[in-house]
C-alpha cells in the first residue's frame, strides 16, 4: 500500500510544480517583454494611500489585496509565438480552466479562460492569450490568480495600462 501511495505521489508531484513553472521559461528571453508581479508586491500596493472620495482608486486598492500573482509576457517573435501557444495548450490540458470568451479583433485571436470560485463571477485564475497576426503585432499571455470578481478587472486594466485591457473589458461585462 505504501508503495502505490508513494507511486501516486510522484506521478502527481511533476503536475503540481509544472502550475508554477509553466510560464516561467518566458521569463529570461530577449525577444520577450515580461512583467511579473506577486503577492507582496501586491500587498504594498495595497497600503497606499488614497483620498477615501477616489472611488475608482478605492476599488483599486480593494482589488489588488485580493490579487497572488500577474504574468505578462508579450513578443513579436514567431517562434516565441507559437511557443506560448504550445505552452498555453499543454497548460489548458492539465488545468481544468473554461473558456470566458473568445475574440476575434482585427485578425487576432483572443480566448479568456478562468478558473471559477465559489460565485458565478468570482475567480480564482485567469489566463488570457492574444495571439499576434504579423511581424509588428504582439502575441500576449496574461496570467492573474487570487481571489477576485470578474467586474473588478476594468478597475486594474485601467490603472495597470495592462495589454489586452479592452477584451478583459469586455470580458468582465459578461
Amino acid at each position: 500500500m505504501k508503495k502505490l501511495i508513494i507511486a501516486l505521489l510522484l506521478t502527481l508531484l511533476p503536475m503540481l510544480s509544472f502550475a508554477q513553472t509553466a510560464f516561467e521559461k518566458f521569463e529570461d528571453k530577449t525577444e520577450i517583454t515580461s512583467v511579473i508581479v506577486n503577492k507582496k508586491m501586491f500587498q504594498l500596493m495595497s497600503e497606499l494611500k488614497m483620498d477615501p472620495k477616489d472611488k475608482s482608486g478605492q476599488q483599486y486598492l480593494n482589488l489588488v489585496k485580493k490579487l497572488e500573482s500577474l504574468k505578462v509576457f508579450t513578443t513579436e517573435s514567431s517562434k516565441y509565438s507559437k511557443d506560448m501557444k504550445a505552452t498555453v495548450d499543454t497548460y489548458l490540458k492539465g488545468h481544468p480552466l473554461e473558456e470566458l470568451m473568445r475574440i476575434n479583433e482585427e485578425g487576432r485571436a483572443i480566448k479568456i479562460f478562468v478558473k471559477s470560485g465559489s460565485t458565478a463571477s468570482q475567480v480564482k485564475e485567469l489566463l488570457m492569450f492574444i495571439e499576434g497576426n504579423g511581424p509588428k503585432d504582439s502575441t500576449v499571455l496574461l496570467s492573474l490568480t487570487g481571489s477576485f470578481d470578474l467586474n473588478e478587472l476594468s478597475v486594474l486594466t485601467d490603472k495597470m495600462s495592462l495589454p489586452g485591457g479592452s477584451a478583459l473589458k469586455k470580458a468582465a461585462k459578461k
